[in-house]
């Protein structure tokens, strides 16, 4: 018999999909046009959700964006509250998910470091 997903994992993956509808299509808010939650993560007693998201675009308009999330997370709750069923649906609390951007900037860095390496080995030759 297959063993079953734990209970926070699947409300982890349902809040994810949920929130990326509601916030599609029920907040009218430009600051958050091209927002994506990449992931949910839902404390041991339902009681409160940590929100990662990401915008491609400049740090700053990823800050504003989390700012009229967490301004609009009242909303988003009540949306969420609404579809999922659930007997208290958790307080959410969006943040911005840096990883993406940390992650092209060491990239940067190695590409950088190798073009570096690469001209004085040419350069020796």
């Amino acid at each position: 018999m297959p063993r079953e997903f734990p209970r926070k994992l699947r409300l982890n993956v349902q809040l994810q999909r949920e929130l990326t509808s509601l916030i599609r299509e029920e907040l009218t808010d430009p600051r958050v046009e091209g927002v994506t939650i990449t992931s949910a993560d839902v404390a041991p007693d339902m009681h409160h959700a940590k929100i990662l998201v990401s915008v491609l675009g400049p740090d700053e308009q990823l800050k504003i964006a989390v700012k009229a999330l967490n301004h609009a997370a009242g909303k988003l709750r009540h949306g969420l509250g609404k579809q999922l069923g659930l007997r208290y649906t958790p307080e959410l609390h969006f943040a911005a998910d840096v990883a993406l951007r940390e992650g092209d900037r060491i990239s940067a860095l190695i590409n950088q470091a190798v073009r570096a390496d690469r001209s004085r080995s040419d350069e020796a030759e």
